[in-house]
């Protein structure tokens, strides 16, 4: 009776285990959604299913093409490379020492519109051969001294343009320190063409990372000079043309834009450029371009999406074609199991 007992002990706390493990298990309830049990849409892709996906893709995707394309070559685009023409003559042998040293800087440019450009006539200064997307320059900057004065002082990240004799550069690094600074006046028949610079830049740059308390401190006080200086009354989150430079671009050529002309440019009209030629890119073979533009509803000059969408579109259409030719030649039966490869070895299946 005692082992009885004993037995009947042993099973009651086996059991009394077995529900514990189970309370305590860690396995999800059962439910239809977690073991992927609800109905669900399966496709099977038939020749004809097939067919016809790649003939609509085609037939979507060349219109597209062709209309991306008409947007691109409708607008209207003129580059003026001047890099190299104003180098003068004598100095070309040694431009680095040229673009460094004293001497005036400026030079005169000349621009025929071959089309009547209408307004607004967007100016871009063109870069190439620059690399922005630096690992080491895109790190030297502080965002959070760029939104608040509390801030200015950290500038941990911005070597080496970060203090100045033991003071803070605000703003701080080598991007805002490589400022663009070349500077272009446009004149038409001996009448200036203002260049409006209010609205170039992003309104969430300005209205969320730079600060409306923040002032230039420091900047461009050492030696060598990087680039534009700034306004020191002026708070960043006006200035616009550090704003647009601060926004780093990840190709090595780039544009980003200088103003905007707010008249119409007619054909055949010559416009006159004063420029200043003070931006150092020939230390590292660099070019420099002026670019006026128009834009469409796709945005600026760019045929890059036009002639993907053609791309894709033909080879879709020329695919659709190719498995009809290949369905009406050598039709077969879906699911015919003598295509499996036990079933077309040479003993057949056993």
């Amino acid at each position: 009776m005692s082992s009885s007992g004993t037995s009947s002990i042993a099973l009651g706390g086996g059991s009394a285990e077995a529900s514990a493990a189970k309370s305590t298990s860690k396995r999800p309830k059962y439910s239809r959604f977690t073991q992927q049990e609800l109905p669900a849409c399966k496709p099977i892709l038939t020749p004809k299913w097939v067919i016809l996906t790649f003939l609509i893709s085609g037939v979507v995707f060349i219109p597209l093409g062709v209309i991306c394309l008409f947007a691109s070559q409708g607008v209207i685009e003129i580059v003026d490379r001047y890099d190299t023409d104003c180098i003068p003559l004598s100095s070309r042998d040694n431009k680095v020492r040229y673009i460094q040293g004293l001497e005036d800087k400026r030079c005169n440019r000349t621009i025929t519109v071959t089309k009547t450009m209408k307004n607004p006539v967007y100016v871009y200064y063109q870069l190439e051969n620059y690399y922005q997307n630096h690992r080491r320059y895109v790190k030297s900057r502080q965002d959070g001294q760029l939104r608040s004065p509390k801030d200015e002082h950290d500038t941990k990240s911005c070597a080496p343009e970060d203090t100045i004799g033991g003071e803070p550069i605000v703003p701080c690094g080598l991007v805002a320190w490589s400022l663009f600074n070349d500077t272009y006046d446009f004149t038409r028949n001996n009448q200036k063409l203002p260049v409006n610079k209010k609205g170039i830049s992003w309104k969430s740059d300005r209205e969320s990372k730079f600060g409306k308390n923040v002032f230039p401190k420091n900047f461009q006080k050492g030696t060598p000079i990087g680039g534009k200086s700034l306004d020191p009354d002026i708070p960043l989150s006006e200035q616009e043309d550090l704003i647009v430079w601060m926004r780093t671009a990840a190709l090595p050529t780039f544009r980003k834009l200088y103003g905007k002309i707010d008249i119409d440019l007619q054909a055949g009209d010559t416009i006159k450029v004063l420029l200043q030629n003070n931006y150092n890119t020939y230390s590292f073979n660099g070019k420099k371009k002026l670019v006026l533009s128009t834009t469409s509803w796709l945005g600026g000059r760019n045929d890059f999406l036009g002639i993907a969408y053609l791309t894709v579109g033909s080879i879709c259409l020329f695919l659709a074609v190719s498995f009809s030719v290949l369905y009406l030649a050598k039709p077969r039966q879906l699911g015919d199991p003598s295509y499996l490869s036990w079933n077309r070895s040479a003993g057949g299946g056993r």
